[in-house]
């Protein structure tokens, strides 16, 4: 149901892996009533090992086909060429950047993935090699990148903000607070 008074809530969340995207987004996406899509549902092939990725055109056919759906939505993901095609169709973007230590933290509480992992025990087989991806951000050059996120956030004509901490405010549980947001 669209916000009253304002246009249709269509936000593109994006960061590092362990930045509080999904968090983040499954909360925005309970307060306004509108549908969620994580990324990860889209670019990769199911039940594939090792895993596959999906060609970029079938990737951004599933989110035209989500974005059709759904008059406001939350995507949410690490992907800068799907993140970049999702933003076409988006008021807003937020850009979750808590630094490399905090996703570190963030990714070794994180509870299972049944979508990502067959189980939690597969997940935990994962994890060093999950948090050395995650402290190579700042110097990746790929779509996954800080590079290609903060070249996002810059291109992106909307509203836009960039959160530099996870810490809380009042306003709900799993929102980023105000305090320290640049908005550009």
């Amino acid at each position: 149901m669209p916000r009253a008074g304002t246009d249709p809530a269509r936000i593109v969340v994006f960061g590092n892996s362990g930045s509080g995207k999904s968090t983040w987004a499954i909360a925005q996406s309970a307060l306004l009533g509108c549908a969620h899509l994580d990324l990860d549902t889209v670019a990769w092939e199911p039940a594939l090992s090792p895993p596959t990725r999906r060609s970029l055109q079938e990737s951004q056919s599933r989110i035209d086909t989500f974005v059709s759906a759904n008059e406001q939505w939350v995507i949410e993901g690490c992907y800068a060429d799907l993140l970049t095609h999702a933003a076409r169709s988006a008021t807003e973007v937020i850009f979750l950047n808590p630094g490399v230590d905090i996703c570190i933290a963030n990714a070794r509480q994180r509870p299972w993935e049944p979508h990502k992992y067959s189980s939690p025990a597969a997940q935990e087989r994962n994890l060093e090699m999950l948090l050395e991806w995650i402290r190579q951000y700042e110097v990746r050059t790929d779509e996954f990148s800080l590079l290609a996120h903060r070249e996002l956030f810059s291109r992106f004509a909307g509203a836009k903000h960039e959160f530099r901490s996870n810490a809380r405010d009042g306003r709900s549980e799993s929102l980023p607070e105000t305090g320290g947001v640049e908005s550009a």
